[in-house]
């Protein structure tokens, strides 16, 4: 039986850009199949980056993905499904 697709916000809080954010887009780029929309803010007031994402695909592919995220240091992830 098929999986069905799942929409997801997911927020990412990076908290060192110099040393993550290579990383982070990396994995970003490996995904993009399934990444619907981006928008990625710095906070210079706060020393961090956040980025926003809207995913279209099964929840193990947006673990996946959120999975590798929360993996680096100094990056935060949570994940949010809607439908």
């Amino acid at each position: 039986m098929a999986t069905a697709n799942r929409i997801a916000v997911v927020g990412i809080v990076v908290m060192d850009r110099g040393n993550a954010a290579r990383k982070v887009n990396e994995i970003l780029s490996e995904y993009g199949d399934i990444i619907v929309g981006r928008m990625g803010i710095p906070y210079k007031e706060r020393g961090i980056s956040v980025i926003s994402l809207i995913i279209d695909a099964t929840t193990d592919e947006i673990g996946a993905l959120t999975g590798k995220l929360g993996n680096i240091k100094n990056v935060k992830v949570k994940s949010a499904f809607t439908i």
